[in-house]
Parts: structure tokens; sequence; C-alpha cells
């Protein structure tokens, strides 16, 4: 893109009180968002008000750092390119959104790869690979932050592409599945791709680039304001085929990103939990009004209708028990439990009931939680 319509695209996204929709109507009246500047007062006043005109008109004061710090940015590498809609980089599932982004900005391994094929990277976003979201709570239970990480590394291993958040919790866990299962992931932030928030995810980030793709509507720049990550949720779900949510409380941004899965016409996937966990009560939500219970990757593939490569990493985890200790397991269930509770189940004696749960816990059935507490979880 050459630097008159970079200045062009980025002038218009800071231009104020021109929001997409009129930003959609003033390129659709004049065809190119150079153009858009280069109108009389005259001609920009069939379309709106004499505030639109004087916006339209007058430069923002930091459009100069930002062309800059842009300009930087895509010097960066040839992994990085600055995609307005309609070009050729725009993934074109995006373009059937109610509210798609003006410009996007994108940095990967993905962009790299189709800009040496010299192809749009809305092959890869879109048509080459199945996309499924996966989004859940930052304060995921153990058991839910391993449903993410394992249910991402089985989608993975049949060729699907998780797109998600980069949040903490069941958004990082289901980026870093993906990769473990050798498959392509795709993170949605909510800042400037020069920024990583959270900090914590800064080396998570690069693997996502180096192995897929990071993706932001948001300038060069741009700080984690809480405005942004419900706004970039639409982004997560009109990217993808279906979005699953692995575990959310009833007032959840994922929940948000079901609704606007739904309203997209996508399906909606949810993981069940325990009736007394919080942060399962938003998927039970989303199962009653209509989502589809899944218990297994298997189960989103079928229902998506996608050939299945192999169906052994779809299913149950395989692994077993430790002999003798399926009584202990199923006295200790699936809810999170203290000490007292287990051994007034059990009738075992301390030393014994703190052996089992050591021994279980280094093999990975059993979580040990803060407060003496223990939850059962499935191996692997």
């Amino acid at each position: 893109m050459e630097s008159a319509e970079l200045k062009a695209w980025l002038r218009l996204t800071l231009t104020p009180g021109v929001g997409n929709d009129t930003a959609r109507k003033l390129l659709a009246a004049f065809g190119s968002a150079q153009a858009v500047f280069e109108q009389s007062p005259a001609a920009l006043r069939q379309l709106g008000s004499d505030k639109l005109v004087h916006a339209v008109t007058t430069e923002p004061p930091k459009l100069a750092d930002l062309l800059q710090a842009t300009v930087a940015w895509l010097a960066g590498g040839a992994d990085r390119v600055v995609a307005p809609i309609g070009s050729a980089h725009y993934p074109a599932a995006l373009l059937d959104i109610e509210d798609p982004p003006l410009v996007l900005y994108m940095m990967g391994m993905l962009v790299s790869q189709e800009n040496k094929a010299q192809a749009a990277p809305e092959n890869i976003a879109n048509s080459l690979v199945v996309n499924l979201a996966m989004v859940g709570s930052r304060n995921p239970t153990p058991q839910g932050e391993a449903n993410a990480r394992q249910f991402a590394k089985a989608f993975a291993s049949q060729g699907l592409c998780i797109v998600s958040g980069l949040a903490l919790g069941v958004d990082g866990a289901a980026h870093d599945g993906a990769l473990l299962g050798g498959g392509m992931t795709i993170a949605v932030v909510g800042t400037g791709l020069d920024r990583v928030y959270p900090k914590k995810h800064l080396a998570l980030a690069h693997r996502i680039a180096a192995s897929g793709m990071i993706i932001s509507e948001f300038p060069i720049g741009t700080p984690p304001l809480n405005a942004n990550f419900p706004k970039r949720n639409r982004i997560i779900s009109g990217l993808s085929v279906g979005t699953l949510v692995v575990e959310a409380a009833l007032k959840s941004g994922s929940l948000i990103t079901a609704r606007l899965a739904s309203e997209q016409g996508k399906d909606v996937f949810a993981i069940p939990g325990s009736i007394h966990s919080p942060q399962s009560r938003g998927c039970h939500y989303l199962i009653k009004q209509g989502a589809k219970l899944v218990e297994t990757a298997q189960d989103v593939m079928e229902e998506l209708r996608i050939p299945l490569l192999s169906t052994g990493s779809l299913l149950d985890d395989d692994d077993e028990p430790p002999e003798g200790d399926s009584s202990f397991l199923s006295a200790l269930g699936f809810d999170i439990v203290s000490l007292d509770a287990l051994q007034a189940r059990t009738g075992l004696p301390t030393p014994e009931l703190q052996a089992r749960l050591l021994e279980l816990e280094l093999d990975g059935f059993v979580r040990r939680l803060p407060g003496g507490l223990f939850q059962r979880q499935a191996a692997g």
C-alpha cells in the first residue's frame, strides 16, 4: 500500500464522528479513502451535516504520528500488513457480519506465507482451513483450562484453525493447545499490534505469530482499553464457522461472543460442567438457549460435518487411573471438595488419604487447589 493511500485510511479511522457505518457510506459514494478527502464541502454535505463536513475536511492532529508509527511497524517484517475493507488481504468472512471492521492490522506466518505466494491471507483465514472459535473464562477452573487445551489440541490435529482472543484463562489455553497439536491459531486482540496484552502472554503471542496470525482493528499504539475487548468479539465469531464456549460465568464476555455468533448464523457449542460451579452457569444457560452440548471434540466435528482425519485424538482421554483407585475417584466426584469432606466419604485415615491424593495428583487425575481443596480432572 502506498503512503498516500495508507494515510487516507488512517485518517478515515481517526476522523471524529465518523464510525464504521458513516465511513462505509463515504466509501460507497466516492470510491476510495483518498477520494473521500478530495471532495468539496458541497459534495460531502450531500451525505451529512455541517458537522460531518467539518470533521472530514479537518485533518486529525494525531494523524502524522499514527502514520509514522504505522510505517515503522510495517517495516518490522514481511509478516505484517494493513488491510482496509475490500482489499485483497481483508478476510472475506468478515464482509458478511453486521459491522465489519474498516481496517485490519494483521501479523504472523500466515501473512508472510501469502505475501510470498502473492495471494491473500483470506485464503488461509477463511478458505483453506476451517476456523473454530474457542472462548471462555479468564479465571477458569483447573478442569476448564485443561478442557480448553485438550479440545484445541484435538481440533488442531484434525486441521482446524483455532480462533480466540489471547486473554488469560481459556483463550490462552486454547491457543496453546492448538500449537501443541501442531496446528494453526489466530488471536484477535484488543490493542494495537505493537503491544501484547496481557504481558504474561508475550511468549505465547510470539508462538502464535510464528505459526498463525494475530489480528486487530485497533491502530498501532492503542492501549488495552476495556471497551475494546467486547468489540473485538464480533471478529472472533465472524472469522469462524462456529464458537465453542468452554467455561463461562453468566456475566461473561464469552456469552457476548456466543450471542454474536448466533446472530451471524453460526453454530454455538458449550461444554457443561458442575451445577455447583459459577464458571459453568454461562455454558448451562447457552445450552438451555439452544447451544449444542459438547462432551468430546468429535461432537463438534460431526455437527459441523467436517470429515475426520482420525478419531483417536478426538475421544475421551484413554488413560485409566491406577488400579484400585476407581472407587476412590468416584467418591471424589468432579466437584471441588475439601480434605475433611473426602475423608468423611471414604473413611480413610488422613495419612492414607493424603498419599492417595498425592499419587493421583502426580498422575494427573487430581488437581490441588488453594485452601486445601481438591478437584478431579481428566488426565492428559
